[in-house]
């Protein structure tokens, strides 16, 4: 009996590893043909979207950006290349992105505005440098309005984890966070846009802006290495513009823990119970980075202040830390009106 059981075992153990195995060649097949994000790729390409595919209304470009086809005939318009993060690809509809209603707020003073949406989700400095240089310089550009989010620019590059080196066990755990940590619509497709659903369970917000909101503590030691990092890209940026005669412009973004004081009340009771409110302070970030800015000569526009208005409406949408519709609107009219007193001021040279 006991030899029995024990051969069977065996058998589960084998046909198990001979599963495992055959469910790694095949998903490395699939991948090699049909890139997913689920898998691990150290290329910025990796959470970019599909040609074509659909963004709630929208199709995505050729390239698999949220915007329509680019040209890279130019003729006299003025070209702003929008690079970033999924704040720049946007979880609104094409629409109400605030890159697409900032050309259309510019084109009837400046009808030859252009606009390219080139955000690419999950990416940061590093990307922005590599996305501009790799693809954005083709389309000969008069600015480069780079998307700064201080919720997770300032974060080093991701290492790889043991889990990611294997294709089943990806799967898998993608599989287990959409049950567990989801509960808005993960495959936007054509379903309908909902400005007020929200996407992260409760506690799994919670967890993610409590790993983003170190940076705020006054202690960290951390810090000042991630800010040099992010600088160092941001500098090359620069470089690279003033050399071809580009506009660089800076938009800081803000963090919703930093905005929503609700927020940043139930993070800290449910992940830094033992700080004081003392030890925070929610625009370091912000005003260490726009020291390094200024010293570098680079132009940038905050937009803390305006979202953290009392008296604004809700900005962002609820469990996301995306901007809702009216953030959006909000952002484009604050950078809309910076680019637009940009343009009059070159206009008088």
């Amino acid at each position: 009996m006991v030899k029995k059981t024990g051969t069977t075992v065996v058998q589960i153990i084998v046909i198990a590893l001979i599963t495992f195995f055959m469910g790694e060649i095949a998903l490395r097949i699939y991948n090699h043909y049909s890139p997913s994000f689920v898998f691990y790729d150290a290329s910025y390409n990796r959470f970019r979207g599909k040609p074509f595919a659909d963004h709630w209304n929208f199709k995505l470009n050729s390239q698999g950006f949220k915007d329509k086809e680019f040209s890279e005939e130019k003729g006299d318009a003025y070209r702003i290349l929008g690079i970033g993060d999924s704040f720049a690809f946007g979880v609104v509809p094409y629409q109400y992105n605030y890159l697409t209603l900032i050309e259309s707020q510019l084109r009837p003073r400046h009808p030859g505005v252009e606009v390219y949406n080139m955000g690419i989700p999950s990416i940061g400095p590093e990307d922005y440098l590599s996305i501009l240089v790799h693809e954005g310089l083709a389309f000969q550009p008069d600015m480069v309005l780079l998307s700064f989010f201080i919720g997770n620019d300032f974060k080093e590059s991701r290492k790889r984890k043991l889990l990611e080196y294997s294709y089943v066990a990806s799967l898998l755990r993608h599989l287990i966070n959409l049950q567990t940590r989801y509960e808005g619509a993960v495959a936007n497709s054509k379903a309908e846009y909902c400005d007020d659903c929200p996407n992260f369970a409760r506690e799994h917000y919670l967890k993610i802006e409590s790993k983003r909101s170190a940076i705020y503590l006054e202690e960290n030691e951390r810090f000042p290495a991630q800010l040099d990092r992010a600088v160092h890209y941001l500098n090359q940026i620069k470089m690279i513009s003033d050399s071809l005669g580009i506009d660089f412009v800076v938009a800081v973004l803000p963090d919703e823990v930093q905005v929503s004081r609700d927020l940043w009340r139930d993070v800290r009771r449910a992940h830094f119970v033992d700080t004081e409110e003392r030890e925070w302070d929610l625009v370091r970030p912000n005003r260490l980075l726009a020291e390094e800015l200024n010293r570098l000569g680079i132009d940038h526009v905050d937009l803390y202040e305006h979202f953290a208005d009392e008296l604004a409406p809700r900005l962002y949408k609820p469990r996301d830390s995306h901007w809702n519709i009216a953030g959006n609107q909000l952002a484009a009219d604050v950078l809309g009106d910076y680019i637009l007193q940009h343009l009059e001021n070159k206009s008088r040279l």
